[in-house]
């Protein structure tokens, strides 16, 4: 029974990856800004809503980021879905289960000269603000965080906690990256927890710009 299970999931987690291939190669995507996670030997880190997890997923396919995954059951399958997309997914934990093993490994994957992605208000929310995990590891790591803000149309704006954005077949989608937010090393508290708040004005004045251009009414961060 335990083979058939996992039989199962991977056949299901390879569908759903050749399901997201399919589905972004009809996106019309527009970048704008300069996206500092492609084309550099540096390490990067790059910062993202939750919201715009399946765009995102697929527009930084293939590029060997890092990316970190919840320790849960529905994790394992992000996991091997997201290895599917060609992530390295070296780095397991959330600020709720296991993030400071997540924090070690991020930065480790980070010196070895291998950019991640960081979901900042994942995996539970509150939707659109970040959480300091991200602070801690560009303070820890001496790399500032790019945030990018996604949006699309025609899409699908689910009812869950985050908005979910699922961008329609054929849909054009704009990702647009913000400056980088550096952290000095010897940042207080009280200063990485105003990082924080800069990082979310950044991504959400971005966020609320392109839902405004493509026709969308502005959502703001949940309270």
């Amino acid at each position: 029974m335990k083979l058939l299970i996992r039989a199962a999931r991977q056949i299901a987690t390879h569908l759903l990856a050749l399901a997201i291939r399919a589905l972004g190669a009809t996106w019309r995507i527009e970048t704008r800004g300069l996206n500092p996670l492609l084309g550099r030997d540096e390490a990067q880190i790059g910062a993202l809503w939750h919201r715009d997890l399946l765009t995102s997923t697929y527009y930084f396919r293939d590029q060997g980021f890092s990316a970190p995954i919840s320790r849960s059951r529905d994790g394992d399958l992000a996991q091997q879905v997201a290895a599917r997309l060609g992530y390295r997914n070296d780095a397991r934990g959330s600020s709720s289960r296991g993030g400071a093993g997540a924090l070690r490994a991020l930065l480790t994957t980070l010196r070895r000269g291998h950019s991640v992605a960081i979901v900042t208000d994942g995996p539970r929310g509150p939707a659109r603000k970040s959480k300091i995990g991200v602070i801690a590891l560009a303070r820890l790591s001496g790399i500032p965080i790019t945030a990018v803000a996604f949006s699309a149309r025609p899409a699908l704006r689910l009812s869950s906690w985050d908005g979910l954005c699922v961008p329609l077949p054929f849909a054009r989608v704009i990702a647009h990256f913000a400056d980088p937010l550096g952290i000095d090393a010897d940042a207080s508290d009280e200063a990485a927890t105003e990082s924080a708040h800069a990082l979310d004005a950044r991504t959400n004045a971005l966020t609320d710009a392109l839902d405004r251009e493509l026709g969308f009414p502005d959502r703001g961060p949940s309270t």
